[in-house]
C-alpha cells in the first residue's frame, strides 16, 4: 500500500480523528469524576465510593494526565514524528489499564460505572484499530510519519472540530449519568467549557482555511509558470 494512496489517507484520517476524540473524551471523564471523588458523600448513589476517597481523586488525576497525553499524541501524528505511533499506543494502553481498574471498582463499589465505561470502549476500540495499523501491508501506507502535511493538516482539522463539537455538548450527552438531585453536574464547566469548544472549532475551520489558501496559491504558482 502506498503512503499516498486513498485508503492509507483515510486510515490516517480516522486514526488522527480517533486519537482526538479518545484523548478529549478522557480528560473530559477525569474531570467529570471529580464530583464523585471530592464530595461522594453529598450523592446517595456514590457514598460507598467514601473509603476510596483517595483513590477516585487519583483517578481523577490519572484520567487529566492520559487525557492530554492522548492529545499530545495526537497533535504529534498530525506533525508527522517519528515517535507519534508509540507515543499514541502508550497512552491508549495506559488509558485501558486505568479505565479498566476504574471501572471494576466502581462496579464492586455501587455497583455501576457508567460514564466511565463509554470511556474505555472508545479507548480499547482506538487501541484495536492502531494495533491494526502495524500489519506490515497496511502499516507501509500509513505510517503517520510518510503522510504529506496538508493530509494530515486535514485530519487534525477534522479532530479539532470533532472534539470541539463534542465538548460544547458534554453537558447534554453526559447528563443522564451525571444528574444527581435534579442538577446536572455535566454543566458545571459550562463556561470554560463553551470557550474551550468554540476555540477547537475555529481552529479546525482554521486548519481547513489555511489549506484551501494554500492550495489556491499554488495554482495560482503554476499559471504563472
Amino acid at each position: 500500500m502506498s503512503s499516498n494512496s486513498f485508503p492509507a489517507k483515510l486510515l490516517r484520517f480516522v486514526g488522527i480523528v480517533l486519537m482526538a476524540l479518545t484523548g478529549g473524551f478522557t480528560l473530559l471523564g477525569g474531570i467529570g469524576t471529580t464530583c464523585a471523588a471530592l464530595a461522594p458523600t453529598k450523592y446517595d448513589s456514590m457514598k460507598g465510593l467514601a473509603p476510596f476517597q483517595w483513590l477516585y481523586i487519583l483517578f481523577v488525576l490519572l484520567g487529566i494526565a492520559i487525557g492530554v497525553w492522548g492529545i499530545w499524541a495526537t497533535v504529534k501524528l498530525v506533525r508527522g514524528l517519528p515517535d507519534s505511533y508509540k507515543m499514541s499506543l502508550q497512552a491508549l494502553i495506559a488509558g485501558v489499564v486505568i479505565g479498566g481498574f476504574h471501572i471494576y471498582m466502581s462496579r464492586m463499589l455501587r455497583g455501576k460505572s457508567m460514564p466511565v465505561d463509554a470511556v474505555v470502549y472508545t479507548t480499547v476500540l482506538t487501541l484495536i484499530i492502531f494495533l491494526l495499523f502495524k500489519i506490515p501491508t497496511i502499516w507501509q501506507g500509513v505510517d503517520f510519519s510518510k503522510a504529506k502535511s496538508s493530509d494530515s493538516k486535514k485530519a487534525g482539522g477534522a479532530a479539532a472540530i470533532v472534539v470541539g463539537l463534542f465538548t460544547l455538548t458534554v453537558q447534554y450527552t453526559m447528563g443522564a449519568t451525571h444528574t444527581w438531585g435534579g442538577v446536572n453536574y455535566a454543566d458545571a464547566f459550562n463556561t470554560t467549557m463553551t470557550i474551550i469548544g468554540v476555540g477547537l472549532l475555529l481552529l479546525g475551520a482554521g486548519l481547513f482555511l489555511s489549506l484551501n489558501h494554500a492550495k489556491k496559491a499554488a495554482l495560482r504558482l503554476q499559471v504563472q509558470e
